[in-house]
């Protein structure tokens, strides 16, 4: 009798399962050719049957040799559950299903000696949201006429850059004529929802091309002044030389990746970019500097963002910042000097406990120079973490958005640095809901990018399904840099699948807009909500209803 390993890998330990039909399938070896992770393989097996061809019992034991396809047991090539196998089969003859009872995420910590990293959002109680548990429960019915969702004018825009309070603005009346004193700080008037910082390094060069397109086509066509962050690691000459840098917003991160490009593209731009976002930290790996693996730096990102093929790996800060003063004097000012003044800048922060008071002193900023507050909820997702910060690191965004916005009105600053919110945001697929939620509770506009990839036809989702967006193996050729994976991705079929969610979007927010009474977007209109969850009605300061 062979000696049971116990202590190795097995298939049980693994969180997802091949299940396999034999007799359906025809081994054509698409499955095999399909799966990007090599979780599967052709084999061959020796099968005992017993067999009786005599019209009495006369067993008789046939052995007979059949080829098969085997699931794949190790820490490198296990499956993800992407599903592409079962997409791809004729016959559906395979199929991965989820293993209630795995051991993997401790088998590859005691087996491996590092830590389990993963794509993807938190895994964790990422159904049980306070989003849920709030409605929009104010209507204006005989009080307030409500409004017509499909007749009336709206005006959905937010500030991207420092709004001054009236009495700072530099007016003045002489002769009965209204006239300009000085100069007011750049103000950015956009759609509400900004798509999500994501580079295109951490996106395959075709889904960062889709949304490119999709930005244009909202602007352009449908008249819709929706942004696109770049992400960190700059973006392509083209792009930067075009008149469509207009609807970009540039993102300078810790490892100020490709900004040398930039630099070096000002004199060639045709537009000044929408805004700069300066990076300090993420939800999804709060206090973590980036990484964009070696696997994934391809010839295109090693001209873009200036390096050679290696691991790309941010530090946790911006280097030479200590303190929120610092930030505003030296990042701040040199980046608004940089585009001559003419440029909203924002910071980036992960939510945290000490959100408001980074709020609070940019509140105070003597030089009316900042531009936007985004927040970031621990829901967000990216492109590679550790699963331990992703799950058990950050903040909640709804309760920390609140807490800024009610720290604005305790110094009656609301509304002069635009509040910005995300992380999570659309994980049920209806992002206008969300939208409305965060509007009411003080955010100015939000953002998202897990949500466009799940428009682009991401297999992935937030209860361990494939998540593999850090292995450059993406199956579906988002997050990959490989050639014959990004080929699987339809350019135009991504950019509609955006464009069209948009156009839905508005139509929602309309919907929710009209029944509330206002025209415009509801900003800090906290009586508006209902929560059903007692907790949740006394740390937002709003209604409750049972």
């Amino acid at each position: 009798m062979a000696t049971i390993k116990v202590n190795e890998l097995s298939r049980d330990d693994l969180f997802w399962q091949i299940q396999y039909d034999t007799n359906r399938c025809t081994f054509c070896g698409k499955c095999v050719a399909a799966c990007p992770f090599n979780a599967i393989e052709p084999k061959v097996e020796k099968r005992r049957k017993v067999v009786s061809e005599a019209p009495t019992p006369t067993p008789k034991i046939n052995f007979q040799t059949m080829p098969v396809i085997q699931q794949v047991v190790n820490t490198n090539n296990y499956c993800r559950g992407c599903g592409i196998c079962e997409k791809v089969c004729p016959n559906e003859a395979i199929k991965p299903v989820r293993n209630p009872d795995n051991k993997f995420a401790m088998k590859i910590r005691s087996t491996t000696g590092n830590s389990h990293t993963r794509g993807g959002r938190a895994n964790l109680n990422s159904g049980d949201r306070a989003l849920d548990k709030i409605v929009v429960g104010r209507i204006s019915q005989m009080t307030d006429p409500s409004l017509d969702a499909q007749r009336h004018t709206f005006d959905l825009l937010a500030p991207f850059g420092r709004i001054l309070p009236p009495e700072q603005l530099p007016f003045d009346i002489k002769d009965g004529k209204l006239e300009i004193t000085g100069n007011t700080p750049p103000v950015r008037w956009i759609y509400p929802v900004i798509i999500g910082d994501m580079s295109i390094g951490a996106l395959s060069c075709r889904m960062w091309e889709a949304l490119a397109i999709a930005t244009a086509y909202l602007n352009e066509q449908a008249g819709m002044p929706v942004r696109m962050c770049s992400g960190e690691g700059g973006m392509p000459l083209r792009l930067l030389k075009s008149k469509y840098l207009k609807y970009s917003i540039l993102q300078i991160a810790s490892g100020h990746f490709g900004w040398n490009r930039i630099i070096n593209a000002m004199p060639q731009m045709q537009e000044d970019p929408a805004g700069v976002l300066i990076k300090i930290g993420q939800g999804a790996k709060p206090g973590d500097g980036g990484l964009l693996m070696a696997k994934k730096v391809a010839k295109h990102i090693q001209e873009i963002r200036g390096v050679p093929k290696a691991d790309l790996l941010s530090p946790p800060n911006h280097q030479g910042l200590y303190s929120i003063e610092e930030s505003v004097q030296k990042m701040f000012l040199s980046l608004n000097s940089a585009f001559k003044f003419k440029v909203p800048v924002a910071i980036k922060v992960s939510a945290s406990a000490t959100s408001v008071s980074v709020y609070n002193n940019l509140l105070r900023d003597p030089y009316n120079i900042v531009g936007g507050f985004f927040l970031d909820g621990i829901y967000g997702g990216t492109g590679a973490a550790h699963e331990i910060s992703m799950d058990h690191t950050g903040h909640p965004i709804v309760s920390k958005l609140r807490d800024c916005y009610l720290a604005a009105i305790h110094q009656g600053k609301q509304g002069q640095i635009p509040l910005w919110s995300g992380g999570g945001l659309g994980m049920t697929g209806n992002l206008a809901a969300d939208a409305i939620k965060m509007i009411c509770l003080g955010a100015n506009g939000i953002f998202t990018g897990k949500l466009m990839l799940q428009l682009a036809g991401c297999v992935g989702n937030d209860n361990g399904k494939c998540n593999a967006c850090n292995t450059g193996l993406c199956p579906v050729g988002i997050c990959t840099q490989n050639q014959v994976l990004t080929k699987r991705l339809d350019v135009d079929k991504v950019a509609e699948n955006v464009v069209n969610y948009f156009l839905a979007f508005d139509k929602e927010i309309k919907k929710t807009l009209a029944p509330i009474g206002n025209s415009s977007l509801p900003v800090g209109r906290s009586d508006a909500l209902v929560s059903i969850d007692k907790a949740i009605s006394d740390k937002l300061q709003i209604q409750y209803g049972c």
